[in-house]
């Protein structure tokens, strides 16, 4: 894309839709994307790491979980459908992003995914599941996970997927120095996927 990103609010590359399938969590997936969103031509890689080494809550869980950055929605449709009575909120700055999640939410009848530009105020989070925008560049990443992380629940965490070449190492680094407990949950394909808790 010339002079824009997939984390432009208001994408003006054509939209040119397609269908992605993919499988997660035992369940086949066919999903809508379109031109202007992150990944829009396969599930990207790194998302698929997520998805298979993160562990999805349990069907009871009660929640709400975030999934952040949530492009057209592949990780918000697989966390509704596998906690089914839990709020899922599928957060984007990326308004086509956020009409795609809701569309493909209603694909899978997953009824319990709310797509919003931003949540209420007071809703404490019990995970954060995220493939993060890297190439917006180090101050708007941390500045975006300073401002989504304290947001999470008292013991709850959040799962992040970066790939090793794009600094995993180095952003694992600066979420210790910012005082939160930080593990290497799991490494895949060039991929590392990070547990982070509240310190």
């Amino acid at each position: 894309m010339t002079g824009e990103h997939y984390f432009s609010a208001e994408p003006r590359v054509t939209e040119r839709r397609r269908e992605i399938g993919f499988t997660a969590a035992g369940r086949d997936f066919t999903l809508v994307t379109a031109g202007g969103v992150f990944s829009a031509d396969r599930l990207d890689p790194g998302t698929a790491v997520l998805l298979r080494k993160a562990p999805l809550p349990e069907a009871g869980a009660a929640g709400p979980f975030l999934d952040l950055g949530c492009g057209y929605g592949p990780i918000a449709c697989v966390l509704a459908t596998a906690v089914p009575k839990a709020t899922v909120y599928a957060v984007d700055v990326n308004a086509r992003a956020r009409e795609l999640a809701a569309e493909n939410a209603v694909r899978v009848g997953a009824e319990n995914i709310e797509v919003v530009a931003d949540i209420p105020d007071g809703v404490a989070l019990a995970a954060i599941y995220s493939n993060p925008p890297i190439r917006i560049g180090k101050p708007e990443l941390h500045a975006m996970l300073d401002r989504w992380l304290p947001r999470l629940a008292p013991g709850g965490v959040a799962w992040l997927v970066v790939a090793r070449h794009l600094g995993a190492d180095s952003l694992q680094q600066w979420l210790v120095d910012r005082g939160r407990t930080v593990q290497r949950h799991a490494s895949q394909k060039g991929f590392r996927v990070l547990k982070v808790g509240d310190g």
